[in-house]
Parts: C-alpha cells; structure tokens; sequence
C-alpha cells in the first residue's frame, strides 16, 4: 500500500511536530519554510505549558489536559529518536495568592482540580515557607502550586523535533513543490494570508518579548506572578516573558518594554537581582481571532488544511494538535474541538 504524501508548510512548533506525527504513522513528509526550522514565535526563550484553572470545564480545557498529560511520552520519544534533548520537564508551577478573596477562591479550585484532572496531577495550596528558595512573595503568605504545569526550552524542542524528522530522513527545506495533501502551519503571517483570501480577519500577530538570566535554579517550579512567566530551565537560564504587543515597527526588535520585564521579575522574585541577562528576544506570535489554536481544512482549497494560532499555549497544545491533524489527513476522522475549528474565527 502506498504512503501517503504530504507537504508541512511551517517549521514552527505546530508544523514540525505534526510532521512528526505523520511520520510516525507512515506518511511520506515534507517540511518547507523560507526562514527554517524554530525562526519565527517558537525560536524564543519562555516555554511554559501551563494549565487553565481547573473550573468551568470545556472542550478546550480538556483537549489541553490531555496535551500537557501526552507531552512527557511525546518529548522522550522525540529525543530517543533524534539523541537532542528537548529541555522538557513538568516541574509544576508557583503562584502567589494576594489576598483573603483569592486564596478562597484557589481553595475552591482544589475540588475542581481532583475532579478534572482525575488524579493525574494535583492543584494545592501551600504556605510560602513550604515552597523552597525559589519561590515569589505572596502578600498572604500562601501560593498556589501544581503539578500539571511543565516547561520546555523552545529552541531545543525545535532543534530535537529537526533531528527526530532527520533520523527517519526528513528534511526541513526552504522550498519545493507541494506533494500530495498540504498543512499550512506558517504563523502570523499566513493568518493575514488567510484573512485576505477569505476577505475577513481571522487572526493577526502579538508581538512578545523576553529575556534569559544566566541563574541555575535546578529542577525547581516555574513562578507565574504579576502576568509574568519566570521559568528555570535546565540549560541553567531563567526565562521570564512575556510582552502582549498589538501594535509594534519592529517584529524582532527589543526595546524598554523587555527591561521592564526584568524588573519586574526581579521584583517579584528577589533572589534573580544580580543574575546577568545572557539573551534577549522579541518576536510575533499567531493569535486566532477565537483565541484558541484554529485547525481543518482550509475552507475552498480541497487538500489544504490549517494548523495555526498557537499564540501563548502552542507548546503545550501541540502533542495532541498533532494528533488530531494527523487524524484528519490520514484517516478523515474529525476529533477538533468546535471552539479550535477555523470557521470558530471566521
């Protein structure tokens, strides 16, 4: 029986990871980007996968729980199959609880936590001198913390998805013809390519920036706190991100909005002051209209499908993105989401 052809367009998070999966399955793939593999939003530095709150259940929460949950099996065959190690760990997460209010409301979170994530990860409530040295102040004394929570270096997790496709002879090229069924997986840019076909916005790019201070945390949890991610990678970095940016000159370029990053992080977390900053990255990532990541086939082009609008959550999404475009290509079974589908931001 004849493998079936098909041509990724986009060697992002989205794109090299659904080539993975293919590949897995037998297809015969292709992966075609311009600028190659991890240039654009998943060439950065944060990388954290980190649940939703566990309350007011849906179909996107819970595509995302089985993503984060897929994700430990997903990267060690990723890595046993390439030998580069991705810098996945699910180390869990850190938040401080501002007041009597919150703290209440996290407590409630707790039940919804052991009902939802049925036993496979836990969301608690800790007294701040429970949580270790690396941990941010909490105006109550309490934070929250999770063992859903993950992180991955992206640069290394593209780098270890290239060499995964490379060992079952794939290459990500810069251009070729399309073969067989076509996934566009091409980022912000192909979401204005796409308004403009269907003469409607579904989507634009976000500008984000962040930084990297040269500080070995160990294995310990990220923070979040005050709209920041604060992750401790195990390449001995700490990543903090990121900016929201909707309207910006430059795509790449870093400005005052990054050092306001780091200072605020400082702020938060005290025990980084005088940890050097070893890089620094801005870029644009791919928000969907719907918010959610928008995936199908690409409405009038029969053999075309979309996978895009990763924005904050693609790592995180994309085992089980991958997943499901795989289903639809190969197979025609259709298990997206209602609110992940293109015409959700049409």
């Amino acid at each position: 029986m004849a493998m079936p052809e098909i041509t990724v367009r986009g060697a992002g998070i989205f794109g090299l990871s659904i080539a993975w999966v293919l590949t897995q399955r037998g297809a015969r793939v292709q992966v075609v980007d311009p600028f190659g593999a991890g240039s654009g939003s998943s060439g950065g530095l944060v990388g954290a996968l980190a649940p939703h709150v566990p309350e007011n259940w849906n179909d996107k929460k819970a595509f995302q729980l089985e993503s984060l949950i897929m994700a430990e099996s997903f990267w060690a065959e990723v890595q046993a199959a390439g030998g580069v190690d991705p810098g996945y760990g699910r180390t869990g997460r850190l938040q401080p609880i501002a007041n009597d209010h919150a703290l209440e409301l996290a407590q409630a979170r707790c039940d919804g936590a052991r009902a939802l994530w049925q036993g496979r990860a836990v969301w608690e409530v800790i007294a701040t001198e429970n949580a270790g040295d690396f941990a941010p102040l909490s105006p109550s004394g309490f934070l929250v913390r999770d063992t859903l929570t993950g992180r991955m270096h992206p640069r290394q997790a593209c780098a270890a998805l290239v060499a995964a496709l490379r060992a079952t002879g794939v290459e990500v090229v810069a251009d070729a013809e399309e073969r067989g069924a076509v996934i566009w997986a091409t980022g912000w840019r192909g979401l204005l390519t796409l308004s403009k076909e269907l003469g409607k916005s579904v989507g634009a790019g976000i500008k984000g920036q962040s930084a990297a201070l040269g500080y070995d945390a160990g294995p310990v949890p990220q923070v979040f706190v005050d709209g920041l991610h604060i992750i401790p990678h195990a390449n001995g970095t700490v990543a903090i991100g990121s900016t929201s940016e909707r309207e910006f000159d430059s795509p790449d370029g870093v400005d005052t909005h990054c050092d306001d990053l780091i200072a605020r992080a400082i702020a938060a977390m005290p025990v980084l002051a005088g940890a050097p900053v070893v890089d620094r990255w801005a870029g644009v990532r791919p928000r969907a209209r719907s918010r959610a990541p928008m995936l199908g086939a690409w409405p009038g082009r029969d053999g075309h499908f979309i996978a895009n609008g990763g924005f904050k959550i693609g790592f995180g999404m994309a085992p089980k993105v991958a997943e499901v475009m795989a289903d639809l290509v190969l197979e025609g079974r259709d298990l997206i989401p209602n609110g992940f589908r293109v015409e959700a931001s049409m």
